[in-house]
């Protein structure tokens, strides 16, 4: 086989592969490859400052990126299912005293304030977006009677929502997960999903 050849073959082969795994990818809804486009300053800071960390480093930010990703699916899920169960029943401008307990409604209003006074992008226009998991379960327990109709036991959602409090912090605060806490993890969402059964 001359050069040429060889390097339509090689040409071929990985078209072939890339339309494979586009495949795969469609048929078990993953992703496999990184298709992004990397813009210039992505790029640029890709190159230029993420080789200077250290190899371990990069390997405990890929391991930590998994259980950021899980549990940034299960929060956001819980603030959905707390604010449409509440929208539902009390309207779009349920958030209220009557609704939430006072105590949180003026943390909330806080937190908002301190972003302003930094000059940053708000993180939301949610005021909900700016509770922690304890006061979530503030925010339950005091609806209890709307959702007692979702879940099954309310000293349940309190144990589940402490448990994913605490463990919010070592993922919130770029900390090691270890293997038992990624263990827990893994329950407190299976307990989460429970809740509802």
């Amino acid at each position: 086989m001359s050069f040429g050849e060889k390097v339509k073959s090689f040409g071929m082969t990985n078209m072939l592969m890339e339309n494979d795994l586009d495949g795969i990818e469609k048929r078990f809804s993953i992703q496999l490859r990184d298709t992004e486009v990397l813009s210039g300053t992505t790029k640029d800071i890709e190159e230029t400052y993420f080789p200077q960390f250290t190899e371990a480093l990069r390997v405990e930010a890929a391991y930590m990126a998994r259980n950021y990703e899980l549990f940034y699916c299960l929060e956001k899920t819980i603030r959905n299912q707390i604010s449409g169960l509440l929208e539902d029943s009390h309207g779009e401008e349920w958030w209220n005293d009557s609704v939430v307990p006072q105590h949180i409604v003026g943390e909330v209003k806080k937190r908002i304030q301190r972003e302003r006074e930094a000059g940053i992008t708000p993180r939301s226009l949610e005021p909900l977006d700016y509770t922690n998991f304890g006061e979530l379960g503030e925010i339950i327990k005091k609806n209890w009677s709307l959702f007692a109709s979702v879940f099954s036991n309310m000293k349940a959602v309190e144990r589940v929502m402490s448990n994913l409090n605490t463990l919010r912090n070592p993922i919130a605060h770029c900390s090691m997960l270890a293997e038992d806490e990624k263990l827990r993890l893994e329950l407190s969402l299976r307990d989460w999903f429970r809740l509802g059964e």
